[in-house]
């Protein structure tokens, strides 16, 4: 039987999630537990352990939730307008008080644990899906080179601010995100992703 969409099970997995990403950042991956997450989240443990069994699982739910509910690609009509309004996203993503301590610790967590890193793997991959069209259209709009690898433009704006997020003390800043950018097209305009 399928779960119904809404009412008490909606409710019910929002606040599990919302309870994981609260204390994954704190506890680790290894040191949390369904019942700590039940208990912050205010359900039965049962659900939890019935639901998804264990906190990878959930994880992996949490990222497949993040990853549906990102803002939809940009259409400012330019690839630098359209690259902007991604690298932008992503820096205040990073550096927001609550996303930015969850991707650390997701990150973290998927270096040891391989459905993590499955679950993590998958969350960017949906991303590229929804953002990679922008290469595209800069493509028909002679923007960038016939055969730009759109995938990889929207991993090189996204590389150095993740670099910073895990090698810095400091969150990526505005001005990470304009450099990102500037690079970026630097690089498609030199044929680098072609």
């Amino acid at each position: 039987m399928a779960a119904r969409p809404g009412g008490r099970t909606a409710a019910v997995r929002a606040a599990v999630l919302a309870a994981a990403a609260d204390l994954l950042p704190v506890a680790g991956l290894h040191a949390l537990d369904l019942t700590t997450i039940a208990d912050r989240a205010g359900v039965g443990k049962t659900t939890v352990y019935r639901r998804w069994g264990t906190v990878p699982a959930l994880v992996a739910d949490l990222l497949a939730d993040m990853a549906a509910t990102s803002t939809p690609r940009p259409a400012t009509g330019t690839l630098r307008g359209d690259l902007l309004s991604i690298a932008k996203l992503i820096q205040r993503t990073l550096a927001d008080e609550r996303q930015g301590p969850l991707f650390k610790a997701v990150i973290a967590a998927a270096t040891c644990d391989a459905a993590t890193a499955e679950s993590l793997a998958g969350f960017y991959r949906t991303r590229l899906t929804e953002l990679a069209p922008v290469v595209a259209d800069a493509v028909a709009r002679g923007e960038a080179p016939p055969g730009t690898d759109a995938d990889e433009v929207i991993r090189h704006i996204s590389a150095p601010l993740y670099y910073r997020l895990l090698t810095d003390t400091t969150p990526p800043r505005p001005r990470d995100a304009q450099r990102a950018v500037d690079a970026t097209l630097a690089a498609v305009a030199a044929g680098v992703f072609v």
